[in-house]
């Protein structure tokens, strides 16, 4: 996955906890960001569902459809 250079302003404490745990796990700053706006973002989770899955690409449409029909359905 391609990153992007960004500048963000935080907390001085923020930072300086990011890079005490960095350290510790033998990671760098922007790693250990990176991975917790992950989790809090719940990317992570996605990642490991998709990783999991074994539909094809039919098959995840139909239900995809199905889903979306069965929502409509309920708000009429």
């Amino acid at each position: 996955m391609a990153k992007i250079r960004t500048t963000l302003t935080i907390d001085a404490d923020v930072l300086r906890a990011v890079r005490v745990r960095a350290a510790r796990a033998g990671k760098g700053d922007s790693q250990m960001i990176e991975e917790a706006l992950r989790r809090d973002l719940g990317l992570d989770l996605l990642d490991r569902l998709w990783a999991r899955n074994d539909l094809g690409a039919d098959q995840a449409t139909a239900l995809a459809v199905e889903a979306q029909h069965s929502t409509r359905r309920r708000q009429r």
